[in-house]
């Protein structure tokens, strides 16, 4: 005989009652995402590296070249305050981001690059030639031990 078995799910209503009262997720304009960032190769001869950074000055910003590696760090601090009658209010907020990128072993750590426009951070790290690899020609020796091991 066969029965539907159908499971018991203590929090199903307020799971409901949440997704009703905050349909958009609990605390959804609290929370802030991370901002973008694009790593791409444009065609074989550089890396780029593309950070949105919405709310960031230039001066906020630091790009370094550091032991084969891109490091992005860009900090804000905002404080606002107000002085009235006794009231004294302090608005405060910091905003921070921090991105360390191996390179690889062909780029130019010499000649990045970066340029700072409408909130888009992008680096460019060229990539400098590296030698081709090198023919390495066999010689085979006349000796009568060398024919013996051969035979």
């Amino acid at each position: 005989m066969a029965r539907n078995v159908i499971r018991f799910d203590p929090f199903a209503e307020l799971g409901a009652l949440q997704r009703q009262l905050f349909p958009e997720g609990m605390f959804s304009q609290s929370r802030r995402t991370a901002p973008i960032t694009d790593i791409y190769t444009e065609g074989d001869d550089k890396l780029t590296v593309e950070a949105h950074l919405p709310g960031f000055g230039e001066g906020d910003i630091d790009v370094d070249v550091d032991q084969g590696a891109l490091v992005i760090q860009a900090e804000r601090h905002e404080k606002d305050e107000d002085k009235d009658k006794k009231k004294y209010v302090v608005r405060e907020s910091s905003m921070s981001y921090y991105r360390r990128i191996e390179l690889p072993e062909m780029a130019d750590e010499e000649s990045v690059s970066a340029d700072f426009h409408n909130g888009v951070l992008k680096v460019t790290v060229p990539y400098k030639a590296l030698p081709s690899p090198r023919k390495v020609s066999i010689t085979t020796s006349g000796g009568a031990a060398d024919q013996t091991a051969t035979s």
